[in-house]
This record gives C-alpha cells, structure tokens and sequence, in this order.
C-alpha cells in the first residue's frame, strides 16, 4: 500500500471529477474509487465528499440520477456533463503542468544555477 498523500487545497475538484469520469457511481462509491486508483494514497473524508458533489452539481459539472445500490439502498449516482468533461480536461492539463514544473524544479542542481 502507498503512503498516504494530503491533497492540496483545491485538488479535491480534481480528483472526483477523474472518479466520476471513469463512470457513473454513487457517493461513497466516488470515496472507494479514488481510494482504488491512488492505490490507497488518497482517502477522502466524507465530511469533505458530499459538500464537495453539492457544490460541482451546483456548478453544472456533474449531474445526477436517483438509482440502487449494490447492496439494494437507494443512491445518487453521479456522470459528468459535458461542461464537466471541459472543466476536467482543462484542470487535468494545469495540474499536470505545474507537477511538472515543480519536479523539474526539484530535481535542479547547483550547477544548474
């Protein structure tokens, strides 16, 4: 199992638009999947989850549909909307660029300088 990783102020967008945008799933599905592709390096609370569905349903970047669960409960299950998808690849693309930025900057060395 990975260490575990903080993530970043703001990065919690990110992160469940990936979830969601490998498919259409529930809540606490949403918690295991990103649990399930960091390898266990990202655990999102569900105090921090649900606002944070609430608030990208308000921004018209998900949307959502009443279903059934696995386990037979009722459950919000959500997808990206095509302003979601946008939203995600632009985000994706930033975020990829200052990761990359930030290691080329800390792989620098004293005669780089």
């Amino acid at each position: 199992m990975a260490t575990q990783a903080e993530l970043l102020p703001g990065n919690l967008d990110l992160v469940i638009l990936k979830a969601i945008s490998l498919g259409d799933v529930h809540g606490y599905g949403v918690l295991l999947r990103i649990e399930q592709i960091s390898h266990g390096a990202i655990l999102v609370q569900q105090g921090a989850l649900y606002p944070a569905l609430y608030r990208l349903e308000h921004r018209g970047l998900i949307s959502s549909t009443w279903g059934t669960s696995e386990n037979n409960r009722r459950a919000k299950y959500y997808r990206l909307t095509a302003l979601g998808e946008r939203e995600f690849r632009q985000q994706r693309t930033s975020w990829t660029r200052l990761a990359d930025a930030i290691a080329l900057a800390l792989t620098a060395t004293p005669q780089e300088v």
